[in-house]
């Protein structure tokens, strides 16, 4: 099957878009269509987050769950919306964080491009959703091509930083050779655990420090 995607990352999954379970993941979302289903991001967005950055280009993961299940909202990139639309709670946390930690100024829309554009990968762990229906994508075989994406990071890079927010991303840091890169744990950004250990974490300096530390060029978090 011919995957629309960037060129590098095209390269280095190309094993993984020959299985079987990534058939069935495509079959299984050609039949939620055939059924009349509304599916985000819409099939030109799916793999936003690959063509946006490069895989020689990622410095930083950023590490979601699944889409945003509402309208105009979701467009492959995890915690991020399209222009015009409002930021999410969780985001809003994120931009809270993001001035204590860094001193800037939340702007008013909710797009991540930017980052994504400075070699940020805001990788969901789940590319696809039912309208309305959180999770109503997690059993299809996303999470089996994810893993594989974090574990090609894993072995073929060096120095990159993981941003694991709350359990379910910490779940995957199996997946990372951390005597080569680096993990930053905190609770995840939701209203509901954000004063947990989100507040306060400081990632977005501690990962320039990083960054900086190993030569790489810090991210310019400016939205």
């Amino acid at each position: 099957m011919d995957v629309k995607i960037e060129s590098s990352w095209k390269d280095a999954l190309k094993d993984e878009f020959q299985k079987s379970y990534f058939e069935q993941i495509v079959m299984f979302l050609k039949h939620e269509r055939a059924l009349g289903k509304t599916i985000y991001p819409g099939g030109n967005e799916i793999f936003n987050a690959f063509d946006k950055t490069p895989f020689d280009k990622v410095k930083v993961v950023i590490l979601g769950q699944d889409p945003y299940h509402g309208p105009g909202q979701a467009h492959g990139l995890c915690f991020s919306v399209q222009d015009g639309v409002k930021p999410p709670p969780s985001l809003v946390n994120i931009y809270k964080e993001m001035k204590t930690d860094l001193g800037l100024e939340p702007p008013t829309g909710g797009n991540l491009s930017k980052w994504a554009d400075h070699g940020v990968l805001l990788l969901n762990a789940i590319l696809t959703v039912r309208a309305h229906e959180p999770a109503s994508h997690s059993k299809i075989g996303w999470e089996t091509f994810t893993d594989a994406v974090i574990r090609k990071i894993s072995d073929q890079k060096k120095d990159v930083v993981f941003l694991l927010w709350g359990r379910f991303a910490q779940d995957k840091q199996i997946l990372v050779d951390a005597t080569k890169h680096h993990i930053l744990k905190a609770a995840h950004p939701s209203p509901f655990s954000a004063d947990k250990g989100f507040f306060g974490c400081k990632h977005f300096s501690k990962t320039n420090e990083i960054l900086s530390k190993a030569g790489i060029e810090p991210v310019d978090w400016r939205l």
